[in-house]
């Protein structure tokens, strides 16, 4: 793991533990179970939504991007981190919970999905004669 991740913990430790987990080239930083923030390429990367994107937008942070499969860039609901979050513990803890409340907001406008209960296929006997 590159220094640059193992200092995430450290960055957020005012605002509570968080967990990095790998992911597609990356790393998403967790706070109990929900993904706040994201690096790649030795980027930090913080949640938004309409309720938090104004600091960001003032600030001229831009935009999570990456290019798909199929070519074409696709942006994310995540936006650069201040640079100066990294020596100053409150504003990391205040920037994060502001992203951290973004990311629950998120989830809680996600339509629940019923499922149907299990049923188990028919039994169909194996190596049956004819």
């Amino acid at each position: 793991m590159s220094e640059f991740i193992e200092q995430l913990p450290d960055v957020f430790a005012r605002f509570g533990a968080v967990t990095l987990r790998a992911m597609f080239g990356g790393h998403g930083i967790y706070h109990e179970g929900t993904m706040f923030a994201l690096a790649a390429d030795g980027v930090l990367y913080l949640k938004t939504d309409s309720g938090n994107v104004k600091f960001f937008e003032e600030l001229g942070l831009e935009q999570f991007e990456y290019v798909g499969r199929d070519g074409r860039s696709v942006r994310m609901s995540y936006h650069r981190a201040p640079d100066d979050l990294f020596e100053n513990p409150a504003k990391a803890a205040l920037w994060a919970r502001r992203s951290l409340e973004a990311a629950l907001r998120a989830h809680a406008r996600r339509p629940i999905v019923e499922r149907p209960a299990f049923a188990p296929l028919p039994h169909t006997p194996r190596n049956r004669r004819y």
